[in-house]
């Protein structure tokens, strides 16, 4: 299937490394101009060239803090400048950070708040001049948490249940202008913090072994690949997906109990 991506341009947040990475990389192999971003300059040089190794596409980087509105204004318009135009915007910066209520300062919370729900309203106020002009796509990217909090996961549950209020709201708001806005909600998925976790639980484990413990309750059997959250994401901004907003779709290999 032609997912109509050729020539497009894409900006994703967090996406020197996991999800965001592979997402940058999906839509460069399908044609897209992407750029990338994160707060390290070094680990966006390495991605770029990597990606450009893997697809024989250009990418470009900004280094990018979303919770400054002014960094966010900026790579927006490397975008335009380099690509002159903006079609695709993936909020995907983010956290898990998850604690039982009484342990969560004041200060948590705003930090939390600042990175989840204002990143991606700093980048909704940057795009939004340039992707009314032809129209396009916006991904944002929470979790099943959002939907379903369990137990001592604030703050994160309640700035993805955010993310999701959001995401519903301008899909309204912004259907006039042909622009479509999707929210995904990422469950167990490879990443460093699983890494982390694997290594410290059971090292001793392959990684196979260790992702089909039945201890995740995930009924597929298996924690997730980077890439298949990719392609997902990858889907709901290409062409094929012209018809599909204001919704959320759960990547978490059928663990969360809500649609």
């Amino acid at each position: 299937m032609d997912l109509g991506l050729k020539g497009k341009v894409a900006i994703i947040t967090g996406s020197s490394k996991g999800i965001g990475k592979e997402t940058a990389t999906v839509l460069a192999a399908e044609g897209a101009h992407v750029v990338i971003a994160s707060r390290h300059e070094d680990e966006l040089i390495d991605v770029a060239k990597e990606i450009r190794e893997q697809t024989g596409q250009e990418v470009s980087y900004q280094v990018c803090d979303v919770t400054k509105e002014t960094d966010c204004k900026q790579f927006v318009q490397k975008a335009i400048d380099t690509y002159g135009k903006l079609d695709i915007l993936i909020n995907n910066a983010g956290s898990a950070f998850a604690k039982n209520f009484e342990d969560v300062s004041l200060d948590d919370w705003q930090d939390d708040l600042d990175l989840k729900l204002f990143g991606a309203l700093h980048m909704l106020h940057a795009a939004l001049p340039e992707l009314k002009k032809n129209g396009g796509a916006i991904v944002n990217l929470t979790a099943i948490a959002g939907k379903n909090p369990p137990a001592d996961t604030t703050p994160t549950s309640v700035t993805r249940a955010a993310g999701l209020a959001l995401t519903k709201t301008l899909s309204k708001d912004l259907a006039q202008y042909n622009i479509r806005v999707n929210a995904v909600c990422i469950g167990l998925i490879r990443s460093g913090q699983i890494e982390k976790r694997w290594q410290e639980e059971a090292p001793e484990k392959p990684w196979e072994e260790y992702a089909r413990d039945p201890k995740f309750e995930i009924p597929i059997g298996r924690i997730g690949d980077t890439r298949e959250a990719a392609n997902v994401i990858s889907f709901l901004v290409s062409d094929a997906a012209s018809y599909v907003t204001g919704t959320a779709v759960n990547i978490d290999g059928g663990k969360s109990p809500s649609l």
